[in-house]
């Protein structure tokens, strides 16, 4: 996972922001479609 997604789940997760992590593990998911396959 890049460090600035890293960063930007901590956050979220500190603020127990759901939107934005929900948010968050879509892009990472599709990040990872893209550069896996």
């Amino acid at each position: 996972m890049p460090s600035w997604l890293q960063n930007q789940m901590q956050r979220a997760f500190l603020e127990k922001n759901r939107y934005q992590i929900k948010l968050l593990n879509q892009c990472w998911f599709f990040y990872r479609e893209k550069h896996c396959s």
